[in-house]
């Protein structure tokens, strides 16, 4: 199995995905043990003091100014996870967890929070033996970090709670952990503010939409290739030094890959073919690698945030290498929040193109020479016309989905935590749109390669062939009299999802961006 070790100066996007989705084994360097004992002995010696240190020796948030007795710490730490732990709503996707526990570990590992080093070891050994503690939807307003799902994890740590064990069975934490032979953590000075602060939730959404939108992109490319094709349009418009004169690096290699795919095709470059000749493409078909490409940017931008933040360590109070304890507003999840709304609205944008080009594949007015909705027997078939009906309402979702979540504020815990980034409702928001873009992209996808087959007097560029031949062995079918659809959408659509489109037409075209 993959090892991925946990050091002192972050981690990878990489890493994240193996952990979260790939399983991966967890391993604290002798690095970070170091630093962790280093962080700890200073945060003993300021907790033996008689002056109070915020997180060490008080309470938190708005009752910061009470002073904690030595004798009341251990239960002040128990307290802060019990009373946190305050989620409500569905529960969180395991990757989720997974990635939020992982990234807590990393800020842990970074000695700057001051937890022991055995309370780190059990965090890994908790994600080793695939226990997940139970995380829900709602509870964290992206400000001290993601509060309430951190604190479902730690509460697990404690052995309390409840958690999905291995065989993905929800039991109660103490058994697993038993089960699992790990000793549940008896939190001591900071270390229940330590395993809550911090953006870790958020962050772990973010990389996995990253990877899961880079992938998507590619897809999009190529069925906005198919449908230019499937509509007899030029290709003229992907020459690369069109693009080179408006040198967006998104839009290059958008325009690079739908040229791959359409090289050698025998559909496009028909405009003065037809008895009512084009000068040009509609925008949809036209401009697909200007908007495709400026998400590609967006998501560009978005991968420098999230590795800005997977280097960094996130946590209040910190320990700095001085020896000095120092309160900070790191914990804000604002950088984060503001590029996760950001690829919402670029992830809408492109769901509400590819939406508009199948709209043209099925109108007989504007499809240039096809059957209306691609219909077998217009009238008495319906073909496509209800599979753009469920595009389209993908696509209105979509739209309110991009509305920013890090607009709002909301002010909490007494007005102390009076402006607050909502990032953890970005991410949410965020997996959900991602979710419809794939059907969307599937849709497109079932519409154009129905449209090709149609041309049958003409022959598609062999990635085109490709694509097609790789969607049909995948179960969708191709032209004919109606069926039920929802099962060859579900097949487009589980097709996508597990990048099969672009498994199919890359041995043709070579490598795609």
């Amino acid at each position: 199995m993959h090892t991925v070790v946990v050091g002192t100066s972050g981690t990878t996007a990489e890493d994240v995905i193996a952990v979260a989705r790939g399983n991966a084994r967890v391993e604290l360097s002798g690095e970070a043990l170091d630093a962790l004992a280093r962080a700890r002995e200073i945060v003993d010696a300021l907790a033996a003091k008689p002056e109070p240190v915020y997180g060490v020796s008080t309470g938190f948030g708005a009752l910061a100014s009470r002073h904690i007795s030595p004798e009341l710490r251990a239960q002040l730490q128990r307290n802060i996870v019990r009373s946190h732990a305050a989620g409500m709503g569905p529960r969180v996707e395991r990757e989720v967890v997974r990635a939020l526990m992982f990234l807590r570990l990393k800020t842990v590992a970074s000695g700057h929070t001051g937890v022991r080093p055995s309370v780190a070891q059990t965090m890994a050994d908790v994600l080793n033996a695939g226990i997940t503690p139970v995380v829900h939807e709602y509870g964290s307003l992206g400000c001290s970090g993601d509060l309430a799902p951190l604190s479902h994890c730690a509460l697990a740590l404690m052995g309390e709670g409840d958690a999905e064990g291995p065989d993905g069975t929800v039991r109660p934490a103490g058994e697993l952990l038993a089960e699992a032979g790990i000793e549940p953590v008896e939190l001591r000075e900071k270390e229940g503010l330590a395993l809550l602060n911090g953006t870790d939730g958020m962050l772990g959404m973010l990389v996995m939409a990253l990877a899961d939108l880079g992938k998507l992109y590619t897809s999009a490319d190529i069925t906005a290739a198919l449908t230019l094709e499937a509509l007899l349009g030029s290709e003229k418009v992907l020459q690369p030094e069109l693009h080179a004169i408006r040198p967006h690096p998104g839009q290059g290699a958008s325009a690079a890959n739908m040229a791959a795919v359409l090289k050698g095709s025998g559909l496009t470059g028909h405009f003065q073919e037809e008895s009512a000749p084009r000068v040009q493409d509609a925008y949809s078909v036209r401009c697909a690698p200007q908007v495709a490409g400026a998400g590609r940017d967006t998501m560009a931008h978005a991968a420098l945030v999230a590795s800005r933040e997977l280097a960094a360590a996130v946590d209040n109070p910190v320990v700095l290498p001085d020896g000095r304890v120092e309160s900070n507003g790191n914990f804000h999840g604002a950088p984060v929040a503001y590029v996760l709304d950001f690829l919402a609205i670029a992830a809408a944008d492109l769901g509400s193109i590819a939406e508009r080009r199948t709209d043209r594949l099925l109108d007989k007015n504007r499809s240039h020479g096809l059957p209306p909705f691609l219909a077998d027997d217009a009238g008495v078939d319906s073909g496509l016309m209800i599979a753009q009906y469920t595009q389209a309402a993908l696509v209105s979702e979509m739209k309110r989905l991009a509305v920013p979540a890090s607009a709002d504020s909301i002010p909490s815990s007494a007005m102390q935590e009076d402006h607050v980034s909502m990032g953890w409702s970005a991410a949410r928001k965020l997996r959900t749109a991602i979710d419809n873009l794939t059907r969307i992209i599937a849709i497109e996808l079932y519409a154009a390669t129905r449209a090709i087959e149609l041309r049958q007097h003409l022959t598609p560029a062999p990635a085109s062939r490709a694509a097609i031949d790789a969607v049909r062995a995948a179960g969708v079918q191709g032209p004919g009299p109606d069926r039920f659809l929802a099962p060859d959408l579900a097949a487009a659509d589980a097709f996508v999802r597990a990048g099969g489109l672009v498994a199919a037409v890359e041995p043709v075209t070579g490598p795609l961006a």
